[in-house]
Parts: C-alpha cells; sequence; structure tokens
C-alpha cells in the first residue's frame, strides 16, 4: 500500500518549486532519505505561540532576524502587529506543537498600489532545531504562495553576516546586492500555475492533518500521565492502609 507520504511525494514532484518540503537526512544515515516536513499556515490566534519562539532566541538570533537589538518589548511589538489578515505566516512544529521555525511573508499595503506585486521574507529557526533545512524548506513554502497571491518580485532583506539566510537566496537563484552591514536579495517568481496552486492546496492540508494528529497525540499522552498519578496514588493510599 503507498503511504501518504509517498502520495504527496508522488503528487507534487512536478518541477523545482513543487517539491514537497524535505529535510535532507544526516550524513551519518546509512540510507538517506528525504523526511517531509509539515508547514503550516499560522493562525492569529496562535501570536502567543509566535512571541514564545521568538523570545527564546538568544540576542545574537533576534539581531539576525530582525537587523537590530531587539528586546523582548520589541519583539511583542512585532507579533502585536502582525496583520494575518494581509500576511502570511508559516510555521513548523514539534511533537508538542512548540513552533520551532516560522516565516513571515509580508506583502505590500494597499496604500502602496504600486508595490502590490512584491512581497518579503523573513525567517527565524529555533537554535536546537538548526542543521536540517528548515530554512530553505520555509523559503520554497512561502515562494508557491507569493506565486498564487500574483507577487513577482521576492525581497529578503537581511544583515550581510546572516551567512545562512543569503546561502537560501542564492541558492534559489535570487540576485543579491551587499551595501556595508546590510544585504538586499530579491528574486523574480514566474506566473501562478494550476499546478503551483494545487501544491498550496496539498501542501497546506498535509500540514494541517500532521497538526491535528500531533495535537491528538498530544492529549493521549497528557491523558496517560493523569491517570498514571491516580494509580499511583491509589497504590500509595493501598500500601498505607495495609496492616
Amino acid at each position: 500500500m503507498v503511504s501518504v507520504a509517498d502520495f504527496f511525494k508522488a503528487s507534487l514532484g512536478v518541477g523545482s518549486l513543487l517539491r514537497p518540503p524535505i529535510v535532507e537526512a544526516e550524513a551519518h544515515a546509512a540510507a538517506p532519505t528525504p523526511l517531509m516536513v509539515p508547514i503550516r499556515a499560522i493562525e492569529a490566534r496562535e501570536r502567543e505561540r509566535i512571541a514564545i519562539h521568538l523570545l527564546a532566541l538568544n540576542p545574537h538570533d533576534r539581531y539576525l532576524r530582525f537587523g537590530y537589538a531587539a528586546s523582548d518589548e520589541h519583539v511583542r511589538r512585532y507579533v502585536d502587529g502582525l496583520d494575518f489578515e494581509r500576511d502570511e505566516l508559516f510555521g513548523i512544529y514539534n511533537r508538542n506543537l512548540d513552533l520551532i521555525a516560522m516565516a513571515h511573508l509580508a506583502f505590500a499595503p494597499v496604500e502602496q498600489p504600486e508595490q502590490r506585486d512584491c512581497a518579503e521574507f523573513g525567517v527565524s529557526v529555533s537554535e536546537h532545531a538548526r542543521g536540517r533545512g528548515y530554512g530553505a524548506r520555509l523559503f520554497e513554502r512561502a515562494v508557491v504562495t507569493a506565486r498564487n497571491e500574483g507577487v513577482g518580485m521576492l525581497f529578503i532583506h537581511a544583515l550581510s553576516e546572516n551567512a545562512a539566510m543569503l546561502k537560501i537566496a542564492r541558492k534559489a537563484g535570487a540576485t543579491v546586492v551587499r551595501s556595508g552591514s546590510e544585504s538586499e536579495a530579491h528574486l523574480e517568481l514566474p506566473a501562478a500555475t494550476l499546478d503551483s496552486r494545487m501544491s498550496e492546496i496539498a501542501l497546506q492540508h498535509f500540514a494541517q492533518v500532521d497538526f491535528q494528529l500531533k495535537a491528538r497525540a498530544k492529549q493521549f499522552w497528557a491523558f496517560l500521565a493523569g491517570l498514571q498519578e491516580i494509580r499511583s496514588g491509589m497504590r500509595a493510599a493501598r500500601d498505607r492502609s495495609s496492616p
């Protein structure tokens, strides 16, 4: 029987932009196998989850993500100001439903119609989750959505020392222009196609199913932990009452 992962790989494996987000297997593995990484659209009700992720970044990582030494107050202000009606945010979650990597695809405000076909990409990955290709996979996911929203030019504004981000941009074919301590990358995107639209629908569906399964598993393990506490309490009480 064909597995769900194999089905998605087969159905989405047309063209470079339609590849499912994957993470390369670790170098020491005997048989490297690409793994699906569910990337889910983050909802407005998850602001606190976003804040927890960003506040956990160390000072240097915040500096690379925001381009300045962002304090807790700055991070909170950024999270509170997120426009979920206009922009798109994507996240990768672990088994505990913690947000371990996220991307922000920011579209031009409506009051700037001359920039309506432009968007900016920003990404952050928790320190313990780096080296797995999450940043690149999030970029691929953002590109699919940007194309489908009519974006023709995707920008990445990063500090010149942010080698990881600039590597993602260059690998995708973006033009990178360095100006002192800052760099600007831009990538021209092709027009949306039926394949790109179907790809976005399939990727979101896969990620949503994964999130729901993780949520159910977390609830089940919490139930088992509570049941174990009850059993332990009953056993302790029985031992105390025994002659």
